[in-house]
């Protein structure tokens, strides 16, 4: 559906986008994530030929941005993140004029403003001038001038950025649906969000693809090791014989709790995390040391974000 190869944007001595090669497939949600400055924008803004590159290849469809752009951007729906709504203007008239600038028959248009606004459910406050709405219905807006003309691909720059909890709900519902008939490509620094509605991340950091693949796939990745954090009355001395008797955990820490016992942290990927419970348990049933508290964890989307996107700003501090 779209293929970036080798893209770069620089400006001067400074480089926005380093050498991003990635795909997008048909009928898929993507998430674009990055720390502010990793280049999502600029990349967003390439993507739909609203930005020249300095080097590189964007196809959509087979069509180049660049050099075939008429034909490309027709099979785009672009949201930035800065709507260029006119405000006095009401939505019925801001999407005529959208829909004539894309070209879209007279005959056809009509229907076709019907359809986003139900779609997006803005038909209660089409005649409304715009400067009267909301900032949940102006994003609405936006989105329905992007799905105008039913684009193959549509583009949205945070898309719920200044919204209120109910609105990024609803606009989070909104881009879930879009996605069942459109391939869907947002960018965000909200990781709820992007773990929520996207199937498949791609991470970006000082302008770098450092990951792409889906939430689950990364998260088991990154993980490696389940960490298994537990608290007991056994001594210190105790708990680590007890340990010893299992034969296979190499990794752990072992420290005193805050009133008595010890806190013991294990990484293991001999077993999964439930059998290294349940051997713990019975282990230390059987010397007579209970156990107070017994819990899995493993690396968030967070947790992830932040390693890879850290990792390479020390790459870059060290180049």
């Amino acid at each position: 559906m779209i293929e970036v190869s080798h893209l770069t944007k620089k400006y001067g001595d400074f480089t926005a986008v380093s050498d991003l090669s990635f795909t997008i497939e048909k009928g898929r949600v993507y998430g674009l994530l990055g720390p502010n400055g990793a280049g999502k924008s600029t990349t967003m803004n390439m993507m739909t030929g609203c930005l020249a590159a300095t080097s590189g290849e964007i196809k959509i469809d087979s069509y180049d941005i660049f050099e075939d752009e008429q034909e490309a951007k027709k099979r785009i729906g672009y949201l930035p993140e800065h709507p260029p709504l006119y405000l006095d203007r009401t939505p019925r008239e801001y999407l005529t004029f959208v829909g004539r600038a894309k070209k879209i028959p007279a005959s056809d248009l009509p229907a076709q403003i019907e359809h986003v606004m139900q779609v997006t459910q803005i038909e209660d406050v089409q005649h409304r001038l715009m400067k009267q709405l909301s900032k949940g219905y102006r994003q609405r807006v936006g989105i329905a001038q992007a799905i105008l003309g039913d684009p193959e691909v549509i583009i949205l720059d945070e898309p719920t950025v200044g919204l209120d909890p109910k609105q990024m709900i609803e606009i989070r519902e909104l881009i879930r649906e879009l996605g069942k008939t459109h391939t869907v490509i947002l960018s965000s620094h909200i990781l709820s969000q992007v773990q929520e509605i996207c199937q498949t991340i791609l991470i970006i950091a000082n302008g770098k693809l450092v990951a792409c693949d889906t939430p689950q796939h990364l998260e088991k990745l990154f993980t490696g090791q389940e960490t298994i954090e537990l608290v007991t009355e056994a001594t210190q001395d105790e708990a680590r014989y007890i340990l010893e008797t299992l034969g296979y955990l190499e990794t752990y820490t072992i420290a005193p709790a805050e009133e008595s016992g010890c806190h013991i942290t294990i990484e293991s990927d001999i077993k999964s995390a439930t059998e290294v419970c349940r051997d713990l348990f019975f282990a230390f049933a059987e010397n007579r040391r209970a156990l107070l508290h017994l819990s899995v964890s493993k690396a968030s989307l967070e947790d992830i974000f932040l390693e890879l996107t850290a990792e390479e700003e020390e790459e870059e501090s060290e180049e």
